[in-house]
């Protein structure tokens, strides 16, 4: 008897597939966090787990630095605060008032804060896949910041991508491998609350748009 595609039986369960749709709904931009630490076994899963995300040419370009030095965070925050001031001043009428409004960052009290950076011309993979589009990497260095992201979800961890600062100062600061490209600065902790609409969104920043969720056909 033939076996179509489309009755190819999943290797997961609906009920499995329903708490999957479930998690990527949950996973929201934290802003807001507790300050108990989440214990370090749960820490080093959640890294595991981002190191299963595809990679070009399995090149595992991703590298995650957890920032534990009280001056590296300092520092951190003043590159923020200043880049934030500069955002705030780029707004005008009603936007700066709610941008003034908005929490952008958890820097303040998420227990641990984790960069991301990216080897860009990796060793590991021979090259594969990356001579006509060498930013592949960068892509695979991200998908694993989702992993992460959605991994911690699933453990009730929260996670805020702190996206307003200076890279090249970031990167100076947390005194990396110079050929490292600097990704994203991520602020992990417990959630106060959990939601399942953005914050932006709750906040009355922007709303989604349901054209996005249409399929553009060529």
């Amino acid at each position: 008897m033939t076996t179509h595609a489309s009755e190819t039986p999943s290797l997961f369960p609906p009920l499995f597939r329903t708490q999957l749709d479930q998690l990527f709904t949950w996973r929201r931009d934290v802003r807001h966090f507790r300050t108990d630490p989440v214990p370090d076994a749960v820490l080093d899963h959640l890294l595991h787990t981002a190191c299963l995300s595809p990679s070009v040419g399995l090149s595992e370009p991703w590298r995650f630095v957890r920032v534990e030095h009280a001056d590296r965070r300092a520092a951190i925050r003043a590159n923020f605060a200043r880049c934030n001031t500069q955002a705030l001043s780029g707004h005008g009428g009603e936007d700066a008032q709610r941008y003034a409004t908005l929490k952008l960052a958890g820097l303040d009290d998420a227990p641990h804060q984790i960069a991301v950076f990216c080897d860009t011309a990796p060793e590991q993979g021979r090259g594969l896949g990356r001579g006509t589009m060498p930013e592949t990497t960068v892509w695979s260095a991200v998908m694993a910041i989702h992993t992460f992201w959605l991994a911690a979800t699933a453990q009730g961890v929260g996670v805020g991508w702190v996206s307003i600062l200076n890279p090249q100062e970031a990167a100076s600061t947390l005194c990396v491998n110079p050929n490292w490209q600097f990704l994203a600065y991520l602020c992990v902790g417990y959630p106060q609350e959990q939601a399942d609409t953005p914050e932006l969104e709750r906040k009355g920043w922007e709303q989604r748009n349901p054209a996005r969720r249409q399929w553009i056909m060529r």
